[in-house]
């Protein structure tokens, strides 16, 4: 697979996933931007990180450069594509990897702890992509990806924050990814499993995330973000990738029942049971005003 000439942005690729991205785009052709603040994994500070994979990128006759600009700050994430233009003419390929941990259960986090998260999980995806939006969409090409994961898929213990932000990039992936289509704009989404810093911090795990074990290095994973940023990526998709397994993350709703339009909460509980199977669940990618008929409000 090649990226020749293409022009990718990574944000948080000092380390970890995003430095592998970085490192096997830069291997593959590609024109890259390595952004990273370079601070610790809750987000204070910065460092060197950047220019550190920028180093290494060109040491093996790659093209790199460095961006420390934070994806949470509505300018800095401008920054950030304009340090692509700057530098390359253009952008290509946005991988969203940025993230920082602030791990607490819900009831003893504090609202700072929730906005630190969702400011640069989500809001720092949402404000980059923003920026890259335009370009790719006049050049009618563009590939989006967004770094989700299972604590907002399918739920992790103290972390509502962490999975709100990924679960949240779902539903923005399953929006931009009609909204670019028609200009081959395709935005998917990758949950990745794998030994970096911000694992190595969640309590309870024991790991060196600068020694990872094999088995979960972030290595590991990159075969599919390049995968869904490459020219024959799918659109509106999540896929899963860790340990050398690769599968697929879908929305599914089972095809209920009709109670009629004066329907009460004592019919829905008579009827729970036909409304709560998941026997019967099917792949759904259209919404239920999509298939409702055309006179009926929708909101």
């Amino acid at each position: 697979m090649s990226f020749a000439g293409k022009v990718a942005i990574i944000t948080g690729a000092g380390g970890g996933l995003g430095k592998e991205h970085a490192l096997a785009l830069a291997a593959a052709g590609a024109k890259v931007v390595v952004n990273d603040l370079g601070g610790s994994v809750d987000g204070s500070g910065q460092g060197d990180a950047a220019d550190l994979v920028v180093d290494q990128i060109r040491t093996a006759g790659g093209e790199a450069v460095a961006n420390k600009d934070s994806v949470a700050d509505r300018d800095g994430a401008k920054a950030i594509v304009d340090a692509a233009v700057t530098a390359y003419g253009t952008v290509d390929i946005l991988i969203n990897n940025a993230g920082i941990l602030r791990d607490k259960t819900f009831k003893k986090m504090s609202l700072d702890e929730w906005d630190a998260v969702i400011n640069v999980h989500l809001n720092g995806t949402a404000y980059v992509t923003w920026h890259a939006w335009p370009i790719m969409y006049e050049k009618n090409f563009g590939r989006v990806l967004f770094t989700s994961s299972v604590s907002g898929i399918l739920g992790s213990f103290g972390q509502g924050n962490y999975g709100a932000a990924k679960i949240g990039m779902v539903g923005l992936m399953n929006n931009l990814a009609r909204e670019g289509a028609s200009h081959n704009v395709r935005v998917n989404c990758l949950s990745p499993g794998a030994e970096t810093r911000m694992t190595a911090s969640v309590p309870g795990r024991d790991m060196n995330p600068d020694d990872p074990e094999p088995g979960y290095h972030p290595k590991l994973v990159t075969p599919a973000a390049l995968f869904l940023v490459s020219e024959d990526a799918p659109n509106g998709r999540i896929v899963q990738a860790a340990r050398g397994r690769f599968a697929s993350d879908a929305v599914f709703a089972n095809d209920g029942i009709d109670l009629g339009l004066d329907a009460a909460w004592e019919d829905v509980a008579d009827h729970a049971d036909t409304i709560l199977d998941i026997d019967s669940m099917s792949h759904k990618t259209t919404m239920w005003r999509d298939l409702a008929p055309k006179d009926m409000p929708s909101t």
